[in-house]
């Protein structure tokens, strides 16, 4: 079965988060939220970390740099951290691993596997998008949650679900959860 390993950070965004986690089928489910997560988590949603943590399989605490995740000899197929708030995006960039989630990042970017963030702030500053480049030249798929607007969003949802489909995409993930380009 194959592995992914889910960040969720402090980023405005929460939902998408969950809703990936939602429609991860057939896979054995990791997952890290950071404390801001959390915080951001009840200021902007009516979601509860209990609800969320039984969308994995696996719930690890930001702070545990020696969970299991943390090593390369865990053998995971993906990393998705989504939302990725610009401070998570500049400790990966910088390599600085203080945290299980930027542990992992590390550890996805030196053992090769397949590592996506979702950037969610925006404007992006001059600084945030060299460190979107810095990542990129370094294999990670940068992905912001951008929604796209060919498919006639007529609510929040659309725009949300939208954005969550291509992250599923790029994990591998087949999914049908908006309408692709010239669906009929």
């Amino acid at each position: 079965m194959k592995k992914i390993v889910v960040g969720i950070t402090g980023a405005s965004g929460t939902a998408l988060g969950v809703k990936f986690l939602e429609n991860i089928k057939d896979m054995e489910i990791h997952l890290v939220m950071s404390e801001s997560a959390k915080k951001v988590m009840k200021l902007e949603s009516d979601y509860s970390i209990d609800y969320i943590k039984s969308l994995a399989d696996y719930y690890y605490h930001d702070s545990d740099i020696a969970a299991r995740i943390s090593s390369g000899s865990f053998l995971f197929d993906t990393f998705v951290v989504i939302p990725c708030s610009s401070s998570t995006l500049a400790k990966i960039s910088a390599g600085i691993s203080d945290t299980l989630i930027t542990r992992v990042a590390t550890v996805a970017m030196k053992e090769r596997r397949r590592f996506i963030v979702v950037p969610r702030e925006m404007p992006f500053s001059t600084i945030m998008l060299e460190n979107m480049l810095k990542l990129s030249m370094n294999n990670v798929i940068v992905a912001p949650a951008v929604p796209g607007y060919y498919n006639k969003p007529s609510s929040v949802e659309d725009l949300l679900n939208f954005v969550v489909a291509r992250v599923l995409d790029l994990a591998g993930i087949k999914n049908d959860i908006s309408p692709r380009w010239r669906d009929e």
